[in-house]
């Protein structure tokens, strides 16, 4: 077939690789959102977020729809969160947060890897302290008014709005918001048409 053929075998392949890989992942957060949440993206948040990880990377719909319909059934695993936190070379905490359906399994690779990365593992809440998981939104500021917008999305979960800079220097509104009201926020900045 020639050269040209086999440079674009490959391409298509390698493209073909990381799709699968990435529709895989998100298979298993979809699995996870509908056991704790239930299958209706309007009412389980992390469904939502699920569905739009998977617009983003281009899955399929009927893939979507599959995964939940798949998560439903009494046949699928069962995919427990498990966080491990640790501490890097020099003192630098780490959170490893993990679905697994073997722990023990996932715990020992976890061990290995801080091992080999000259860290040490640690003890249940021994950095988790330090950390915040929250929610992040980044709004173009033309036409927003950033006191109007916060007395607006308060409801929401908004729990502080500032304004920063993007990655090419243009200003940008900031909203942050605790991670479990991520989805309520997401859907008022759909309806108030803020976000598309």
């Amino acid at each position: 077939m020639g050269r040209i053929f086999e440079v674009r075998k490959a391409t298509m392949f390698a493209r073909y690789d990381r799709m699968a890989k990435q529709f895989t992942r998100i298979g298993k957060e979809i699995a996870i959102a509908v056991k704790s949440g239930g299958p209706d993206p309007a009412i389980n948040p992390a469904l939502r977020r699920c569905m739009q990880n998977a617009k983003s990377v281009n899955m399929p719909k009927d893939r979507v729809e599959a995964a939940i319909k798949r998560a439903q059934g009494k046949e699928m695993e069962n995919y427990e969160e498990i966080l491990y936190e640790g501490y890097a070379p020099h003192g630098v905490a780490i959170l490893v947060e993990t679905a697994t359906d073997n722990h023990v399994r996932t715990v020992a690779n976890v061990k290995s890897h801080f091992n080999k990365g000259g860290g040490a593992m640690g003890n249940s809440g021994s950095v988790a302290f330090q950390f915040n998981k929250m929610g992040v939104f980044k709004l173009n500021p033309e036409g927003l008014n950033a006191e109007d917008l916060e007395l607006e999305l308060i409801d929401y979960g908004l729990e502080e709005l500032g304004e920063s800079a993007d990655e090419e220097g243009n200003n940008v509104i900031v909203l942050r918001t605790g991670f479990t009201d991520f989805g309520n926020m997401q859907k008022a900045l759909e309806e108030k048409i803020f976000i598309r």
